[in-house]
């Protein structure tokens, strides 16, 4: 086991007492519980609607199904992401469309968006991704949809808490999805979420996680339209509940954890995502690029110290992309992130120690003195 591991989940003694007292009252399934973990999330998002899933990917299809996408309707988004970014397109009946990325901050180039815009006519919507904890452009990227009458899903399936100008993410679109895999900034251990202020969706979203019902919390038998099983379960939204209570306080930690990083490391022949003025970046991943990444991951890991690629093939180079007619993309920066990026601990629960072990494994590897 390394040392330093490149995640360490933490679920307190707050959420086992939860857990028991959920236990405890027979409601497992969806319920009050769950219903009250919408709306503290929708609060700590500040939009009006929010509703739990299963997971990030189901929310991801349930919104884009809410917001009425249909078979052969484009809908551009990033290649270099977790591959459920494209999926969830595909399985709501879309076509991803692969724009290509920034290279200082790894989020869609909103120039790239615009082409593509431009030259094509069925594309109904973006999906951009906050990727690693950085929020993307939504200024710019708002503004071309407006232009061109699209909507704007936000994948803030690692943001938890980032936010532009004081705007959590969540709240940047016409709906957003959130993920509570474990080594999230908060976890359900599995789970999703659906945020949005428009009440259409919020609806529509709401009867798509429950086989189609009429939304009208009477738990009837009526089912308005198709729809699948995916609801959350009290259990996880009772995790759920304790962990954005402290959200604020891991994010603080994964931020501080950054803040060390990048003044140890700015001598050093790396480069670290760029963070715009007025974004708030909460580092799900602390992610570097290396020319010579492969040989200082193996390096990292001789000192015991973790380490991730995310991503090592963009998604439209995936063999499940091969017959996606997107996979012929011409994305240039996404191919070079994907060959140079490697992220570092940057977790909640690293000690001080451990961000020096981290930094001073990276040191040796360029035979540099620590500052």
């Amino acid at each position: 086991m390394t040392d330093v591991p490149i995640a360490d989940p933490e679920v307190g003694n707050d959420a086992h007492d939860r857990v028991v007292s959920v236990l405890e009252s027979g409601h497992l399934a969806d319920g009050p519980e769950v219903r009250a973990f919408e709306d503290e999330f929708a609060a700590y998002c500040g939009t009006e609607h929010a509703v739990a899933t299963s997971n990030g990917t189901t929310a991801l299809q349930t919104a884009l199904e809410a917001l009425g996408v249909e078979d052969g309707d484009a809908v551009i988004t990033s290649s270099f992401s977790f591959v459920a970014s494209a999926n969830a397109i595909r399985l709501a009946g879309g076509t991803p469309v692969f724009a290509d990325v920034d290279s200082d901050t790894f989020t869609l180039d909103p120039d790239a968006v615009a082409s593509l815009v431009a030259r094509r006519d069925d594309v109904v919507g973006l999906l951009p991704v906050h990727l690693y904890g950085l929020p993307a452009p939504m200024d710019e990227l708002r503004e071309i949809a407006a232009d061109h009458d699209l909507f704007v899903l936000e994948d803030a399936c690692q943001a938890h808490g980032a936010a532009i100008g004081g705007d959590r993410v969540g709240s940047l679109g016409d709906a957003a999805c959130f993920s509570f895999y474990p080594t999230k900034n908060m976890t359900t251990g599995e789970g999703g979420m659906i945020t949005t202020d428009r009440d259409d969706v919020a609806r529509r979203a709401a009867s798509y996680v429950n086989h189609g019902r009429t939304a009208d919390g009477d738990g009837g038998y009526e089912h308005a339209t198709l729809g699948h099983n995916h609801r959350m379960t009290s259990l996880a939204a009772a995790v759920g509940r304790t962990q954005l209570a402290r959200l604020p306080e891991f994010n603080e930690a994964r931020r501080e954890n950054a803040a060390f990083y990048d003044e140890q490391f700015a001598d050093l022949p790396i480069e670290t995502q760029r963070v715009p003025d007025g974004y708030r970046h909460v580092y799900h991943q602390y992610t570097i690029r290396a020319e010579d990444r492969d040989a200082l991951e193996q390096s990292l890991s001789a000192r015991n110290v973790g380490t991730g690629i995310y991503y090592p093939t963009p998604i439209h180079r995936q063999p499940a992309y091969e017959t996606v007619s997107a996979a012929a993309a011409d994305l240039p920066r996404a191919e070079r992130a994907a060959e140079e990026v490697l992220s570092l601990p940057v977790h909640p629960n690293l000690t001080a120690d451990d961000r020096r072990t981290v930094a001073s494994a990276v040191f040796d590897h360029y035979d540099h003195d620590s500052p």
